[in-house]
């Protein structure tokens, strides 16, 4: 079955270029030139990936991100040409899941959908192992999580991080070490974005979040009492 994607991008020569890399690599792609049209579109087609830049017309890109992301786990990657650190924090803030900055290569974009997709996939229709901490449970195949039996919504890095904490326990991490095996190796950005999902996962893991512990000059450990 194809994927599908929907671009949301304002700049007609852009969205016909980037349908064209998708579209060669059997990617499905639905279009949308503002916000407004975009979130539409995003409540009547099936969706598996959403691109967006962040300066379109209508709503904004951002707004775009925070609606989808309050109501769906779908991927978002922000294409835009808004390249400075405090932009790309806002994104992975507001639930994004890779950051992509113009000029950018059309073949990478494709490369890393697709990544990001099979990490995705790799998920669905496996036997679902559950782990549980204070009032959390996470299902790890549906790659969901609940507390007190209530789903709460992670983006795909924000589970991640989680994840991994999780089955590193007691061990301090690095944001370095954390940023490898999150972002991968050749993920070339700003620490703090590994600072900006602790603060997110924090927030919505309520009282639970006690156990997300700050190492002083290192980084983060998921501690649980023996």
């Amino acid at each position: 079955m194809r994927r599908s994607v929907l671009l949301i991008e304002d700049e007609e020569s852009i969205r016909e270029l980037v349908s064209d890399y998708f579209t060669q690599s059997s990617w499905q792609v639905i279009e949308a030139a503002n916000g407004e049209e975009a979130l539409e579109l995003f409540e009547t087609r099936p969706v598996d990936l959403v691109i967006v830049d962040l300066m379109i017309p209508k709503v904004s890109g951002w707004n775009v991100c925070k609606q989808i992301r309050s109501q769906s786990t779908v991927p978002i990657i922000i294409l835009t040409a808004k390249s400075e650190e405090e932009n790309k924090l806002l994104g992975f803030e507001l639930g994004a899941d890779d950051y992509v900055t113009k000029p950018f290569s059309p073949r990478v974009l494709v490369a890393r959908a697709e990544t990001l997709m099979k990490r995705v996939e790799h998920t669905m229709g496996q036997e679902d192992p559950m782990i549980s901490f204070g009032n959390t449970v996470i299902y790890e195949r549906k790659r969901l999580v609940e507390i007190n039996g209530q789903p709460i919504e992670l983006s795909y890095k924000e589970y991640d991080v989680l994840l991994h904490l999780l089955k590193n326990k007691n061990f301090p991490l690095t944001r370095e070490h954390l940023l490898n095996q999150v972002w991968g190796v050749d993920y070339f950005g700003d620490p703090r974005v590994v600072d900006t999902h602790i603060k997110n996962l924090r927030k919505k893991l309520d009282a639970d979040a006690r156990y997300i512990r700050t190492v002083f000059r290192i980084g983060y450990k998921f501690e649980v009492e023996s």
